[in-house]
């Protein structure tokens, strides 16, 4: 059965709610990468979170596709499933990259020349176009919550290849870094 129409005014609550959440998270990513630098400690040894990281980027990545393929079939009840799935491995890709940096700090490329300018621009996009993916998903996942399926339909016509290539780039650019890693 499908809602009845919702006045925009009723959104207000989550678009601040929204808009609350992905300032804040912007805000300890900026902190963790450009201020704090880690906390190198001897005791907390968390180096194998970046491997574990480009899994749940690369499960995103797949679970992405399968909700595409599932909706193009209209089965929405296995895309509805892939969505949630998607969001969780990139919500625990989140709190792994988090806790990785809070311990460690962040990991410079030591690579030169070609190699280290398309580092920097596949990690520059990646960088930006993931500052609009929780936004837009917490948008989707609303927007279909309230079975308001036109505007779920506008938000991830932008949102899903905008999130599969975060995803996709996050794998690469763990590839790239990979040898840069310190390793104990």
């Amino acid at each position: 059965m499908e809602r009845a129409e919702v006045s925009p005014r009723s959104d207000k609550p989550f678009f601040v709610f929204n808009a609350v959440v992905s300032v804040l998270a912007l805000s300890l990513l900026g902190w963790l990468l450009l201020v704090h630098g880690g906390m190198q400690s001897p005791s907390v040894n968390l180096r194998f979170m970046p491997a574990v990281n480009a899994v749940f980027n690369a499960t995103a990545a797949a679970l992405l596709v399968a909700g595409w393929v599932a909706i193009k079939k209209q089965r929405a009840d296995l895309h509805r499933y892939f969505m949630v799935a998607a969001f969780a491995a990139s919500a625990l890709f989140l709190v792994g990259y988090l806790a990785y940096h809070a311990v460690h700090g962040d990991t410079k490329f030591g690579g030169e020349g070609a190699v280290k300018v398309a580092y920097l621009v596949i990690l520059a996009s990646h960088v930006l176009l993931s500052m609009g993916v929780v936004p837009m998903a917490l948008a989707a996942f609303y927007f279909a919550w309230r079975k308001d399926f036109a505007k779920h339909t506008r938000v991830t016509r932008v949102l899903h290849p905008l999130w599969l290539y975060v995803s996709v780039t996050g794998v690469v650019v763990f590839l790239m870094l990979r040898p840069y890693y310190a390793v104990s």
